[in-house]
C-alpha cells in the first residue's frame, strides 16, 4: 500500500503539556468564578449538571410525545437569561417542529398563567375571550421578550445547511466572541440527503455537534424521540421495565457517543401506568414528570421529579417529601 498517495492531510497533534495547562486554567477559572455554568431555575437540575448548562457540552433531551420536552427547552431559552443576567451569550434555536411565533406564544402562556387556548381565544366560549386589559398585558410581556438575544430558524434543513447556518451566525459582528447556545427541536426533523436513512442523518448530525462543541464556547441542547418499545403493553405491565433505558432512544448509539448528558423526560401516566405503581419503587405518577439522567459524563445517573404544569407550558420542581407523603397515604388506604 502506498501510504503517501492516500492523503496529504495531517491531523494536528500537540504535547501533553498544552492540554494540561488548559485544564489547570479551566479548573482555576471555575474555582475563582471566572467561568460559570448558566444556572437554570431548577436547583436540583443545576446540582446534577455541574451548576447548570455548561460550555462545550451536548445535552440530549428525549421523551415520548406530550412528556414536556418542548416546554422544557422553551422555558430554558428565556430562563437562562433571567437567571444569568450578566452572562454574555446568545441562543440560536432551530425550531423545526413548531413555528417560532407559537414558541413565543408558549412563553406568554407561562408568564400570564393562561393556557394557549385561552390566549388564542380558542375555547369556543365568547366569555373566555381575552379582554382588552389581558391583551395589553400580553403586549407588555411581548415587548420584554423582544429584548432577549434569541434567534430562530423555522425552516427544517439538512445537516450541511445546519452547519452553514451556525457558522454564518457565529461570525456575525454582533455575535462573534459570545457564548453560543444552539438548540434543536428536534433531531429527527433534520432533513436527510436523497436516499439517506434517518439513522444515517442522525449520525451525521451528532458528528457535526461533536465538532462544534470542541471549538470556541458553544453548547448544544437537542431534543430527540423515543422508540415505540417503551409503549409496549407487556413492558407497561412489568414494573421492572418501566424506566427508560439507552435502547429506548432513537439512534441511541450515536446520541450516547456524542452527548455529555442524556436525559429522558417521562410521564408514566401517559402510558396508562397506575398511580403509585411506577417502577419497582412504586413511584406516584399523577401530575408528575420524571427526569431520568441516563448519562452524566462527569457524574452518576439519577432521577429527578418535577410537577406537571404543562397547561401553562412549564414544569416545576417537586419536593421529594411530597412523594413520600403520597406513598404513605396510599399505604394507609
Amino acid at each position: 500500500m502506498d501510504m503517501e498517495s492516500t492523503s496529504n492531510k495531517v491531523l494536528a497533534y500537540r504535547h501533553i503539556k498544552e492540554p494540561a495547562t488548559e485544564i489547570l486554567r479551566y479548573i482555576n477559572d471555575r474555582r475563582k468564578g471566572i467561568i460559570n455554568s448558566l444556572m437554570t431555575r431548577w436547583s436540583k437540575f443545576n446540582r446534577q449538571c455541574m451548576g447548570g448548562i455548561e460550555p462545550n457540552a451536548i445535552y440530549t433531551i428525549a421523551g415520548i410525545s406530550g412528556c414536556g420536552k418542548s416546554a422544557f427547552i422553551n422555558s430554558l431559552e428565556t430562563d437562562l437569561f433571567d437567571m444569568n443576567p450578566h452572562a454574555n451569550f446568545v441562543v440560536l434555536s432551530f425550531t423545526f417542529e413548531m413555528l417560532s411565533s407559537k414558541q413565543v406564544g408558549r412563553k406568554l402562556s407561562y408568564r400570564l398563567k393562561k393556557t394557549t387556548s385561552e390566549l388564542y381565544s380558542g375555547t369556543g366560549d365568547v366569555r373566555a375571550k381575552l379582554t382588552d386589559s389581558d391583551y395589553l398585558e400580553l403586549v407588555k410581556e411581548s415587548e420584554k421578550l423582544e429584548k432577549y438575544p434569541i434567534y430562530y430558524v423555522d425552516c427544517p434543513g439538512t445537516v450541511e445547511e445546519i452547519r452553514n447556518t451556525i457558522i454564518d451566525f457565529y461570525y456575525k459582528p454582533e455575535i462573534k466572541g459570545k457564548w453560543l447556545i444552539i438548540m434543536l427541536d428536534h433531531t429527527l426533523l433534520t432533513k436527510g440527503k436523497n436516499g439517506e436513512k434517518e439513522r444515517e442523518t442522525l449520525f451525521s448530525l451528532q458528528r457535526l455537534f461533536m465538532e462544534f462543541k470542541k471549538y470556541g464556547k458553544n453548547t448544544i441542547i437537542q431534543l430527540s424521540q423515543m422508540n415505540r418499545e417503551i409503549e409496549d403493553k407487556d413492558r407497561i405491565m412489568n414494573q421492572a421495565f418501566h424506566f427508560p433505558v439507552r435502547r429506548d432512544i432513537f439512534g441511541g448509539d450515536s446520541v450516547y457517543q456524542a452527548s455529555d448528558y442524556v436525559i429522558v423526560l417521562h410521564r408514566p401516566e401517559l402510558l396508562g401506568i397506575e398511580n403509585g405503581k411506577y417502577g419497582l419503587g412504586n413511584w406516584p405518577v399523577e401530575n408528575l414528570i420524571y427526569m431520568h439522567f441516563l448519562k452524566v459524563r462527569e457524574g452518576e445517573p439519577k432521577i429527578l421529579v418535577f410537577e406537571n404544569n404543562l397547561k401553562y407550558n412549564s414544569i416545576e420542581e417537586y419536593n421529594p417529601s411530597n412523594i413520600k407523603q403520597i406513598k404513605e397515604n396510599k399505604n394507609d388506604n
